[in-house]
């Protein structure tokens, strides 16, 4: 018999957990607590269940499994012509095959969060490692106890932290790079398509359209396209992104340069000042609060953005989202990933909120 951990059957138990009773050559006992237990025979399999009767199932006959019971069996015990499966409760599932029994075992919290298998703190917990950080000896004379515990943090072979942090960086990396670009390109765009400071109509209605079609085709669409011409990569979401608030910061920006107060216009213009210092002081300090806003509160979007953009092939820690998704298995990894992925954006959030506060007022 052999124990591993769920979705990692690399990760084996020796010597067995404490909730298996009995060595490797006899017969076993699996302690499902509360929900009752089971023991494992040379023939047979007999469950006690808490608030039910034992439970036999034999070894397959002619390629038949055998079960034993009561004439009607409980709700949580479904049989099929391959297959018995046994599911008392959240924390207790059997299932029986031709060929094999799969017992499962389920704990509250996620198992080896800090530590792997091979760590020597592989069985320290959060207040465990903190007492190893700063009380304990030296375990590797090489280096100190919280270059140790940070070491096998980050290197942790299930929970793969330093893959999650690193795809986690390159997703803001995407957001960040991306609106700046959108920034840098999306603010004198705007300029030339006001009325109000382009005279040549023709000019105008060509940066419009082209804002239209920058922010009508979704941004989803344009990391397809991108990936397409440039390869999977964080270097064609930025791209996507940027593309798609380039036009949407331009369309904005320009129709807040056309609502400006003219007076204030017509102030810098009376003191004798060109066209490039009229809008530099007549029109730029007017909407720069603006600007510094919607720029801000497109980050927050964009850092979401990023996550499904490098799903679709850009990188970052949509791509670990969707390959922990694929496997069907690793959903601890899943929501790992997910609560990561939300505290990021709250931060964002919070310190944006705090940054307009600050440059805004």
């Amino acid at each position: 018999m052999k124990v591993t951990l769920e979705g990692s059957r690399f990760e084996t138990y020796d010597p067995y957990p404490e909730w298996v009773i009995g060595s490797k050559h006899e017969n076993k006992r699996i302690d499902f607590g509360d929900d009752g237990y089971l023991v494992l025979l040379d023939n047979k399999v007999v469950m006690h269940w808490s608030g039910g009767v034992p439970i036999t199932v034999t070894r397959p006959v002619n390629g038949k499994l055998g079960i034993q019971s009561v004439e009607d069996l409980p709700d949580y015990v479904r049989v099929t012509k391959n297959k018995i499966n046994v599911r008392p409760s959240l924390y207790s599932r059997v299932q029986f095959y031709k060929t094999k029994i799969v017992i499962h075992r389920y704990f509250n919290g996620w198992e080896y969060f800090f530590f792997d298998f091979q760590s020597p703190l592989a069985n320290h917990g959060f207040f465990d490692t903190l007492r190893f950080v700063f009380l304990d000896k030296r375990l590797d004379p090489k280096m100190s106890n919280l270059s140790l515990a940070w070491n096998e943090f980050l290197y942790n072979g299930l929970w793969l932290h330093k893959e999650v942090y690193v795809a986690l960086f390159q997703t803001i990396f995407m957001a960040v790079l991306g609106t700046l670009i959108a920034a840098v390109f999306g603010l004198p765009m705007a300029f030339m398509a006001a009325y109000n400071v382009t005279p040549f109509g023709s000019v105008r209605f060509v940066l419009r359209r082209l804002f239209d079609a920058l922010r009508g085709i979704d941004m989803l669409i344009w990391s397809l396209i991108f990936i397409r011409a440039f390869g999977m990569g964080p270097f064609s979401g930025i791209l996507a992104i940027g593309v798609t608030d380039t036009g949407t910061l331009g369309k904005l920006m320009s129709e807040s340069i056309e609502n400006i107060d003219k007076k204030e216009m017509e102030g810098v213009k009376s003191t004798g000042a060109n066209s490039l210092q009229q809008n530099r002081f007549g029109i730029l300090p007017q909407i720069l609060p603006i600007f510094i806003s919607q720029t801000l509160y497109y980050l927050e979007s964009n850092t979401r953005g990023a996550v499904v953009v490098g799903a679709m092939g850009a990188g970052g820690i949509g791509l670990q989202f969707l390959g922990s998704l694929q496997t069907g298995k690793d959903w601890e990894n899943v929501a790992y990933i997910s609560l990561v992925v939300l505290v990021t954006v709250v931060v964002i959030d919070i310190l944006s909120a705090k940054a307009r506060r600050k440059l805004i007022g």
